[in-house]
């Protein structure tokens, strides 16, 4: 599975990259007691901290809010989804554990302030792209809804659009019988490829520590 990134973003982002992990062989299940206590207790520090604090304040939030804008995307009517979980946390509306994968997902998108997406790769078919989604770009999402996605960047194989760094399908959605994944960081455009690179490694040492199996990452 080859991922590449539509060359019309860097246009309008000059620095925009994407990190990607490949996980293979992993085991998803009902999350460990320790990532259950650690993803509480973030919520708890962050809930406090927000207390003090606007969400422009955190520098991924604002820069990714600078992002949508900048795609044509309402920052107010579709949120990212890193900035979608601080305002939940600031509500006290704290997140509940579901499995394994989705806990840890929702937990380094927290900690790094960044929409993260995380897929079974088993049900993607063929070759990824992320691009500029259209009005044609619709999938039901696993809010329940029916989303389009006009402007909003989007992950697409070769049935359609499948993720965003908005809200993602239930097509691909990583489940306890997923056995490989594919993981998708949506990246500060500012932060220097070195530095993506160090996130992703403790990304996928942190992901793989709880989930078991490899994963290989790289930059785009």
């Amino acid at each position: 599975m080859e991922t590449t990134v539509d060359p019309r973003i860097s246009e309008i982002l000059s620095d925009f990259k994407v990190g990607i992990i490949h996980y293979n062989n992993i085991t998803v299940s009902d999350s460990p007691q320790m990532l259950k206590g650690r993803l509480q207790l973030f919520q708890e520090q962050l809930f406090f901290d927000l207390e003090d604090k606007e969400l422009s304040d955190f520098p991924g939030l604002l820069e990714w809010k600078v992002n949508w804008k900048a795609l044509g995307a309402d920052p107010n009517r579709y949120r990212p989804s890193a900035e979608a979980l601080f305002r939940r946390v600031k509500k006290q509306n704290y997140l509940t554990p579901v499995h394994s994968g989705v806990d840890m997902n929702n937990f380094l998108s927290l900690q790094y302030e960044i929409p993260l997406g995380l897929y079974d790769a088993d049900k993607i078919e063929g070759d990824v792209s992320v691009t500029i989604g259209t009005e044609r770009d619709q999938y039901e999402g696993i809010n329940n809804r029916l989303n389009t996605l006009a402007n909003i960047l989007v992950t697409k194989d070769q049935q359609g659009a499948f993720g965003s760094p908005y809200v993602d399908s239930k097509r691909t959605a990583v489940t306890e019988q997923t056995t490989n994944a594919l993981h998708i960081f949506y990246l500060r455009p500012s932060m220097d490829r070195d530095t993506a690179l160090e996130l992703l490694a403790a990304a996928a040492n942190m992901f793989t520590g709880i989930n078991g199996g490899e994963a290989d990452f790289y930059v785009i």
